[in-house]
């Protein structure tokens, strides 16, 4: 009856779209909420773009089509989570460099399809492929997204690919980004003891006077918010970075409707750089970040670069975009958390997903499995405690650290040395490591085949670390950080109160301006045996400001007794820096103006220093040194960092140790 009234058959395709591409009885869930299985409509909105929505009774998510940009979530009253005041609010993008060009690429789809629609789920793919051009990376990308029934969130992840015919290209970064709904979320939650109520992005206006730019960028001071109660603090996304293996979960808490965002991801396989690689979480927008691949930390050491010849294909996630919600009003900060805490132990566990449609995801039955015992010796034999050890992509020793290109599987080993890594993707890999409390990589001896069900038991593996003769002294602790060094107290006009009187103090803004005001006129000088790592040893080697804009290099000083020399004979010292940023390190003995037995030569731009990092990529050297330099009585080694153009030239040790000559 009522398509006879219609007088035009443009209408009637019209209406065909506004229609549901499949029904289901409704079902209820746990929250007691009316829930049923998903269903897909295409339809044009009011401004005459395309749409596809999917609704599950719990959450009612649209997309962009055939772009694939998520531009609502409805969830509990909320027409959208999401920030309705901005364009792309949830998306994927792409930082990238070809031959003469640069950019940002967006990734929007050009074309959409249902993958998988039944009682359980459904799974949309928006997609584009590579033609030619420089307007777009030369990659095939595949972005896919499952709401399940009774599930109050998304599933995201991407599927992209270059074929080796296609010209060079540099991938910096690769990311899923959401922005929230300005009037709802303003509570920040990164982990237990990093949690606060956030300013605003306008808050971070300095055009409008509302803030202060400092060193960089990122960082500005709070000097007119709308809540005074931020007034001259400082914000800085990097200070809510988080270490991979720690970044399972986080988001924000919106106190005015009781509900939580979060982002979780269950897996560190399809992240780049290993489990101590840090990235962005969350920050001031409010902003939400998952991060694939990016240089954060590691700068322009990370391997992002795609010759012509090489071909290359990865899944980035799933990552789970949850929401939940609390009626009870007690204490919405502490359930919604705990609740999303929970929520990820589940997803940890379901991992790898058994639903996902897309056939570059192997399932559990499609993985295998790799046991062993890691053992250290140094002098003696002893278990591995606590060690961390993966399967990373064939390279050198420490490679993972660099790597974006393939997948890594970390594990930590038991009190006596005992690891299983499951969940391996078929390939060929290198087994990697390293142990608390010992210096250097650990590296398997063998590549590690893993195939399809493989359940591979390497029985024992042994860790050699580096050491060429007793230790005669040492400084710090062999963690790859600077974190036991001495950090100073922050400035009282520009510190964020979250990182008062906490064990992570050294994320805040300006510490490295400590130095030039402690040392002055002269430079660090460590004595062993008085002096305590903990009280004496600045975290950072910086650059001293003499003026507002002039720095000069820094030489500190190590000094300790030796009752003996072999002159014969070759001392080593062991120099693991936890970071370098634009730095050369120079080491002489006992002559502070001689030529530097050792140069490390123009080494790393991981901005740890600038980006409240305490560690970035572990470096090892091991300085042979001839017995004729050093005394008997009263020694000193001079530490040179010497490069000095800015703030944030420099490194941190991760230890130091002096050996004697080998007694075999």
């Amino acid at each position: 009856m009522i398509l006879q009234k219609i007088a035009s058959s443009s209408m009637i395709c019209f209406l065909l779209l506004l229609l549901p591409i499949a029904f289901s009885q409704p079902t209820r869930n746990l929250d007691g909420i009316s829930a049923r299985a998903p269903t897909v409509q295409q339809i044009r909105n009011r401004h005459g773009a395309r749409e596809v929505i999917v609704d599950n009774g719990i959450i009612r998510v649209s997309f962009s089509s055939p772009q694939g940009l998520i531009t609502s979530i409805k969830y509990k009253g909320i027409d959208n989570v999401l920030n309705p005041h901005v364009r792309t609010r949830g998306y994927w993008d792409i930082t990238w460099q070809g031959e003469n060009i640069r950019g940002l690429d967006g990734i929007e789809g050009t074309n959409f399809r249902v993958i998988t629609q039944n009682e359980e789920q459904v799974e949309i793919s928006f997609s584009r492929k590579w033609n030619g051009g420089s307007k777009h990376i030369p990659l095939n990308i595949d972005k896919r997204y499952i709401i399940r029934t009774n599930t109050s969130g998304i599933y995201a992840y991407g599927v992209f690919e270059r074929l080796s015919e296609w010209p060079e290209v540099e991938m910096g970064q690769v990311r899923i980004v959401f922005k929230l709904n300005t009037d709802r979320f303003r509570y920040m939650v990164v982990a237990d003891d990093r949690q606060r109520q956030m300013p605003t992005d306008n808050d971070r206006d300095i055009h409008r006077g509302h803030a202060k730019a400092l060193a960089y960028k990122e960082a500005v001071q709070l000097t007119n918010p709308a809540d005074l109660r931020f007034k001259n603090q400082v914000d800085d996304k990097y200070q809510y970075s988080c270490e991979v293996k720690d970044n399972k979960v986080h988001g924000w808490i919106s106190t005015k409707s009781h509900v939580g965002f979060w982002l979780i991801s269950p897996s560190g396989e399809y992240r780049s750089g290993g489990p101590s690689k840090q990235e962005l979480t969350s920050h001031v927008g409010p902003t939400a970040i998952s991060s694939f691949t990016t240089g954060h930390y590691v700068g322009r050491d990370m391997e992002t670069t795609y010759k012509t010849g090489e071909a290359w294909k990865k899944v980035f996630g799933p990552v789970f975009i949850y929401l939940n919600s609390d009626s009870t009003g007690n204490n919405p900060r502490h359930s919604l958390w705990e609740d999303a805490k929970r929520q990820t132990e589940e997803e940890v566990e379901a991992w790898p997903y058994d639903f996902v449609a897309s056939s570059d995801f192997p399932s559990r039955q499609g993985r295998g499995t790799v046991t062993g015992r890691l053992l250290v010796n140094d002098r003696f034999l002893t278990p591995a405690q606590s060690a961390y050890i993966g399967l990373a992509p064939p390279g050198e020793a420490g490679s993972w650290q660099t790597n974006t290109k393939g997948y890594q599987f970390w594990t930590q080993t038991n009190e006596t040395g005992y690891f299983t890594i499951d969940n391996v993707r078929p390939g060929t890999y290198n087994l990697y490591g390293w142990v608390p409390g010992f210096i250097g990589d650990f590296q398997y001896q063998n590549r590690v085949n893993v195939a399809a069900g493989s359940e591979i038991s390497l029985d024992r593996v042994v860790f050699k670390p580096p050491r060429n003769g007793p230790t005669l002294w040492e400084i710090g602790v062999p963690d790859r950080t600077a974190r036991e060094y001495f950090v100073p107290e922050p400035y009282k006009d520009t510190m964020n109160p979250l990182y008062l009187n906490h064990t992570d103090k050294f994320r805040q803004y300006g510490l490295w301006q400590r130095y030039t005001e402690l040392y002055p006129n002269h430079d660090l000088v460590y004595t062993i045996g008085v002096s305590n790592y903990s009280q004496n040893w600045f975290y950072a080697h910086v650059t001293r400001n003499i003026d507002k804009s002039t720095y000069v290099p820094t030489t500190w000083q190590i000094v300790f007794q030796l009752p003996y020399v072999n002159r014969q004979g070759s001392y080593t010292l062991q120099l693991a820096l936890a970071s370098a940023a634009r730095a050369n390190l120079q080491v002489r003995f006992n002559n502070e103006y001689s030529r530097p037995l050792f140069s490390t030569g123009n080494i790393g731009k991981d901005n740890a220093i600038a980006r409240h990092g305490i560690h970035g990529v572990y470096r090892l050297y091991s300085v042979n040194v001839p017995g004729r330099l050093l005394r008997t009585g009263t020694n000193t080694i001079y530490l040179r960092q010497a490069k000095a153009t800015g703030p944030f030239e420099g490194l941190m040790y991760d230890y130091i140790r002096l050996e004697a000559p080998s007694r075999a």
